[in-house]
């Protein structure tokens, strides 16, 4: 007779991870995510570490590259709250690409061609026209889930190739600025309907917004009656029709909060940054919301400090054409820290065990 010992490695469950443990796996798998895309810009013949070192110099390393980072988190904010509030419906809104964008069409309508509105109320209806246009496109894609049970996923999806080819016809079309150098941008609109901006800088009070904005959702889903109904819908559909909740109505809501916010991304945009409707304004700032929404764990807060990280990224995106990298380099960059990020969550739930088992084999 002989022992015959095996080695098994398998996951246990954790009953409650440690603090440590929910704040390091995040960091490590992030610093693996940057790693793996280290070697992708090594196989460019490029220092990887050269590279990080120039994009975060540019993000965050100065005051002005500050604020600048900062400026381009602004409609992400807006956007990444928006989609964690259908995400925590479990609504896959894919959508607020063309929700932004129908904000920014709306906003620009406002300004451009309602010249009886006061000075003073320009900008509020600016932002209440932004919002309702996202929140009618985001109720307008949830309505087939609601009344024939079609996956809101992909008519999401489509719904931004519809708003951004109907944005791009008013571009190119009525309402392109003729008295310029005819490109396809509408004329700019009145200063009246400018944000504020902080001193000499161009960070301007959207910001102020955006974070009244974060706040108000983490009351809504602490406070509310209808927020603790999101968040039970959210955890158990069914369970939640057998307890006499109104799933669709909620669903409705949900999608106009969601659309709603992704408006007011388009309405900073268009009054705090380029002053004018143009063609493909979002420019991936939907999709990057959904990436900013699953890091956050849906978190309003901590939504808004993953947003001033990707807005970094961003910005100093910019700089690495100088370096000859494209700035596509910072797409890779944040799908793989979305990858290794979910993947960790694994981690967080479960441990890894080694066992050695043992046993008696007859020679």
């Amino acid at each position: 007779m002989r022992n015959n010992c095996r080695w098994s490695l398998h996951f246990e469950k954790r009953e409650r991870p440690a603090w440590y443990i929910r704040v390091l796996t995040p960091v490590i798998c992030i610093l693996l995510a940057f790693f793996c895309c280290g070697i992708v810009v090594a196989a460019q013949g490029f220092a990887p570490l050269a590279v990080y070192s120039r994009l975060l110099k540019n993000a965050f390393g100065s005051s002005f590259s500050f604020l600048e980072s900062v400026l381009q988190a602004i409609p992400l904010i807006f956007c990444g709250l928006g989609v964690s509030i259908a995400f925590r419906m479990s609504l896959n809104n894919i959508g607020a690409e063309g929700q932004y964008a129908m904000g920014a069409f709306a906003a620009t309508g406002v300004a451009l061609f309602c010249p009886w509105l006061p000075e003073h109320l320009l900008l509020p209806g600016m932002i209440l026209a932004g919002f309702a246009a996202g929140a009618l496109w985001g109720v307008l894609a949830v309505l087939p889930r609601v009344t024939l049970g079609v996956s809101e996923t992909i008519v999401t999806l489509m719904c931004n190739y519809i708003a951004l080819l109907f944005v791009n016809y008013w571009c190119y079309g009525p309402w392109r600025d003729r008295t310029g150098n005819n490109m396809p941008y509408s004329p700019i609109i009145p200063e009246a309907a400018h944000f504020p901006t902080f001193g000499s800088s161009r960070l301007h009070t959207g910001l102020l917004l955006a974070i009244a904005m974060t706040v108000l959702v983490f009351l809504f889903y602490r406070c509310t009656t209808r927020g603790y109904q999101m968040r039970v819908i959210g955890s158990n559909p069914l369970a939640a029709r057998y307890a006499g909740l109104k799933v669709n109505s909620n669903i409705l809501l949900a999608m106009a909060l969601s659309g709603g916010l992704a408006g007011l991304a388009g309405v900073t945009q268009i009054g705090g940054v380029v002053f004018r409707l143009e063609p493909d304004l979002p420019n991936g700032a939907g999709y990057t919301a959904i990436v900013i929404a699953y890091l956050s764990g849906f978190n309003p807060f901590v939504i808004l400090l993953v947003s001033i990280l990707f807005g970094g990224l961003t910005q100093g995106g910019f700089s690495l054409q100088i370096m000859g990298i494209s700035s596509k380099i910072v797409t890779m960059i944040q799908g793989a820290v979305l990858l290794f990020v979910l993947g960790g969550e694994i981690f967080i739930r479960n441990r890894l065990v080694l066992v050695k088992r043992t046993g008696e084999k007859e020679v």
